[in-house]
Parts: structure tokens; sequence; C-alpha cells
């Protein structure tokens, strides 16, 4: 008898209280490196009822407008009717403030902006070499997303989530065991027609994608609660950073300790996980492992990284020294280093800020070096 697993990873639509603050704060900080590719920035936004409010720290020589960003992007995301709490047209406040000079002097001597760890993890059961689980879902949260915005089904409205479980036998991802969706929708739609336009354009053109049979009817819930017609903060607040098992792997394998959006790259929060998933990736696509995760550790103000390891839990086809050699010889792990390699001084990061921050080849940590 095979051993039989479950896993359950979820993803949120972009219009999701926390990926609207997530895109607010990353729109900030392509808007600062585009003008001035050397802004540093810690930007946190808040999102609730009726309200967008900005905090955090920059240093750059740019001139931001952050609240024609900020409602831009709230627009962007299909918020755009006031009577659901939260809209283009809701307060703002702006706190930002300049970077501590005591951050500054070791960003300064190229040094990490922060300490912490970070882990950068790939495997072979999708051509994203991403986790299954957690694929199926950023793909089910974009189709919810497009067929709001292309008028698929005009019913959507701009917020939702989506879960999948997978079932595995001997490690291997073999079916769908379990679906959820949770979706906001206009008030003229009955329950019945929901779950039935749902699944018909959303669920199955997915599937069908990744060649996995749709699960059966009960094993599929959308709108656990029946209904859900006021999308976004007025429900939930959101805030920046707060998806970050989400924006990395779905729970399948480690994240490290700092959330991504809003912060420029002298950040290792963000510069160092993205290092640490290119190793991985790029390991498992030469063949040096079928499943790999790169752990990363950094103290503030210095530039090389207090750890460096690798683990292939196994299925590792060359030496621990082979495997660290790659590395070196793949990218070097300074924070400069990093930043140079990735060429991540560009406004690239709005992007990233909804169905997570891997797994889209046009990233440069994406890119897969050939042998």
């Amino acid at each position: 008898m095979p051993n039989v697993t479950l896993f359950t990873s979820e993803s949120v639509c972009a219009g999701h209280p926390d990926k609207i603050c997530d895109a607010i704060s990353d729109a900030i900080v392509d808007a600062a490196l585009k003008q001035d590719p050397n802004s540093r920035t810690g930007i946190e936004t808040v999102a609730g009822a009726n309200q967008i409010n900005l905090f955090g720290e920059i240093k750059t020589t740019a001139s931001i407008d952050y609240e024609e960003i900020a409602r831009g992007v709230v627009e962007r995301l299909g918020y755009t009717e006031p009577a659901w709490g939260f809209s283009q047209e809701s307060s703002f406040s702006n706190d930002v403030h300049q970077q501590s000079p005591e951050i500054a002097l070791g960003v300064d001597a190229d040094g990490a902006g922060d300490q912490g760890m970070m882990f950068g993890f790939a495997i072979n059961e999708t051509p994203e070499l991403m986790p299954l689980p957690v694929t199926l879902a950023h793909a089910l949260a974009r189709q919810i997303d497009q067929c709001r915005e292309t008028g698929v089904l005009a019913w959507l409205r701009p917020d939702g989530k989506a879960q999948v479980t997978v079932r595995y036998e001997d490690d291997k991802p073999v079916a769908v065991e379990k679906l959820v969706l949770a979706v906001a929708h206009h008030e003229n739609m009955a329950n019945l027609a929901v779950r039935a336009e749902a699944i018909d354009k959303i669920v199955t053109p997915v599937l069908e994608r990744y060649k996995f049979a749709i699960p059966a009817d009960e094993d599929i819930i959308v709108n656990g609660t029946g209904l859900w017609h006021i999308p976004g903060p007025e429900s939930d607040a959101g805030l920046t950073g707060r998806k970050i098992v989400v924006d990395t792997y779905g729970g399948y394998a480690r994240v490290g300790g700092g959330a991504f959006s809003g912060k420029d790259p002298s950040k290792v929060d963000r510069s160092g996980a993205y290092a640490a998933r290119y190793i991985a990736k790029n390991i498992v696509a030469a063949g040096l492992a079928t499943k790999c995760e790169v752990g990363l550790a950094y103290v503030i103000g210095q530039p090389l990284p207090l750890m460096q390891t690798i683990d292939c839990f196994g299925t590792a086809t060359v030496s621990d020294a082979e495997l660290h050699a790659f590395k070196d010889k793949l990218i070097d792990t300074s924070v400069r280093g990093i930043i140079e390699k990735l060429d991540l001084r560009r406004p690239i990061y709005s992007a990233t800020s909804a169905y997570g921050h891997f797994g889209d080849k046009d990233l440069p940590w994406e890119q897969i070096v050939s042998a």
C-alpha cells in the first residue's frame, strides 16, 4: 500500500485586503526605484474601513506622490464603489518618515538592511518547480481575478481566496482531494448560481491546465458561509506583509522571519529570500536534486551571510561540496552580489504583490542558468 498524505495551501486574490496593502507598498517602492535606483524603503500600508494609512521609512531623491499612487492602486484593483465601505475615494493619511541614520550607516557600506534568516525552496512537482498545492491555489486566485476583470463572470467583486488540498502517494502528488473558493459577488446572484459558474469558469479551466480531475461535488466548497457581498477592508482590515506563507511556498517549506513587500533590495528579507530561491531552483533545474531548500542568514550592517545551508532531503545526485560549489559559481550571496546579479535596483516589485513571489518565469530570481 502506498503511503498517503494530504497537504493544503491557500492563495488570495489581488483585491484581498492584505494584498491591497502589499500592492500599494510595492507601487511606492517601484516609484522610488524608477527615479532613484539607490532608494531605500520600508513602506507599511494599512487598509481599514474607508481609510488608507501609510507608515514606515524612506531614503530617496525621488519625488513621490504617495496619495496618487495609493488611490491609483485601489482603483486598479476594482474598488470603485464607495458603497462597499472602501474605494479610491477613502480617506488617506501618510506617516512615512526618513530612514534612521543608524540603519543607513550599515547599508551605506553594502551591509544588510536588517538581520534575519531566509529560505528558498524548489521541487520538481510542477513546471514552475514549485509545490503543487500552492501553485494550484495561485492559479485559482488568478483565474478569479481574470474572470472579473474580463467580464467572464461580471458578478464577481474584487476580493477572494482559494484553497487546495492535494493527495500524495509515496510523496508524489496524485489528485486534488478538496477545493475551497471564497468569492465576493453581486447581491443579485443566488448561491447555487455562484457555485455552478465558479466551478465552470474558475475551477475547471485551472485543473484541466494542470491535468487533474475535478474533485467530487461534495469536496468542493464555494463560499462556506453561503454568501459574500461586501469585499475588502470594510469587512476585514489589511496590512502589508501579512501573507508571507501565501507569498512563498504555501507552508510546504520553511519561510524566513520577514515579509517582502514595501522593502527595497537592501532589505535581505526580500533580496536574500530571492537569492535562496534562485539557488534552490537552479539546483533542481540542473538535475542535482529533485527537492532543495537553501537557507541564508544575515546581520544588519554586514555584507556577508552568517549561514549558508543546502538541504536536498536525500534527493541530491552530487555531494554537498559539489552543491556548494555550484551555489558559489551561480551567485555571490553578499548583499551587493545578490543585488547586482539579479539586477534588483529597478521597478519590478509591483508584479510580485499578488499570486506569490515565486514561479513567474519573468522575474530575475526565477531564471534558470544553462549548465
